[in-house]
């Protein structure tokens, strides 16, 4: 009987990845195979939370159904959102994933491409930006090719010291100007 399940301690967000990773498999042009999908989010003691499940789990189905070619992607890491449509959505906290996917070892990180500039600032990881599951399959299969992301951390940090406004510009607010000042120089 052709099924779906989810297991691993998953919380509502990551059951309901269900539907959205089969609709945007099947919006992206791809068949949606009837067949019994058993996802399995290991470790089992360890609660799931968040839509960012969505890209791998869209991964390892779509290599279930032979739309990705067999490869080597055991030091790559997937992350991101699936819309309906097969986009990639934005996610939150992938500066601290990507930090430890290097301390795991793993090479490469796929990321939707409005996280990529974020991500890209952990050195000795290639980020790989991506906006649809089609273009996804296709860099997978070696039929498009996609640069890593590189990012110049001085001149970043360098960008960011440049300030057009200052507490000299707010008139009142005694008591909030004075809690920032407190906590920029790192003092309760």
């Amino acid at each position: 009987m052709p099924s779906w399940e989810v297991v691993g301690l998953p919380d509502i967000s990551v059951k309901e990845s269900k539907e959205r990773v089969r609709t945007a498999i099947k919006n992206s042009g791809y068949e949606f195979q009837s067949r019994k999908i058993v996802v399995n989010l290991a470790p089992a003691n360890t609660k799931k939370e968040g839509s960012f499940f969505d890209l791998p789990i869209a991964v390892g189905i779509l290599m279930n159904f032979e739309e990705i070619h067999k490869q080597n992607l055991e030091d790559t890491v997937f992350v991101g959102e699936l819309s309906l449509d097969g986009t990639v959505k934005k996610i939150n906290g992938i500066l601290p994933m990507c930090i430890e996917a290097k301390n795991l070892g793993i090479k490469r990180i796929i990321v939707p491409n409005e996280n990529k500039k974020e991500a890209s600032i952990v050195e000795g990881i290639d980020v790989i930006g991506i906006e649809h599951l089609n273009q996804l399959v296709k860099y997978l299969n070696n039929e498009q090719e996609i640069l890593s992301e590189k990012s110049n951390i001085e001149e970043l940090f360098n960008n960011n010291k440049k300030y057009s406004l200052d507490f000299s510009e707010v008139k009142g607010q005694e008591n909030i100007k004075r809690a920032l000042e407190v906590a920029a120089a790192g003092r309760p």
